[in-house]
């Protein structure tokens, strides 16, 4: 069965981006997010294997999310990405739960290897 993905970037040329590189390889992609805030909403409402969270967003950052994600669903799965290749925001992420972590720009086997580790 194609696993459930809850994609979530302030940008949508990157919500986009993601998107294709899953749905060509067998994913489903249930829905997306513009910010934290829309993620936590949607994670509560979709229950999807799989959230792709991007750090930096307004009203709630990704690592904000992911914390309150988790809190609701200690069994949720989120990759983290951002463009900053920072040690700081990569370790926070691990610590608030975080399976794996992808840095921008993506590369399609990378994104893929990732959500294969994760769900399968």
């Amino acid at each position: 069965m194609a696993k459930n993905i809850l994609i979530c970037d302030d940008a949508a040329f990157m919500r986009m981006m993601i998107k294709d590189i899953l749905t060509k390889n067998g994913y489903n992609v249930v829905g997306e997010a513009e910010n934290g805030a829309k993620a936590v909403e949607k994670y509560s409402e979709l229950k999807p294997d799989l959230v792709l969270m991007d750090i930096t967003m307004p009203e709630l950052d990704g690592i904000g999310a992911l914390k309150k994600i988790k809190e609701s669903d200690a069994g949720a799965k989120v990759i983290m990405c951002s463009a900053m290749g920072q040690q700081a925001m990569v370790i926070e992420s691990i610590q608030a739960g975080a399976k794996d972590f992808i840095v921008k720009p993506f590369q399609a086997d990378r994104v893929l290897e990732a959500v294969k580790k994760v769900v399968g």
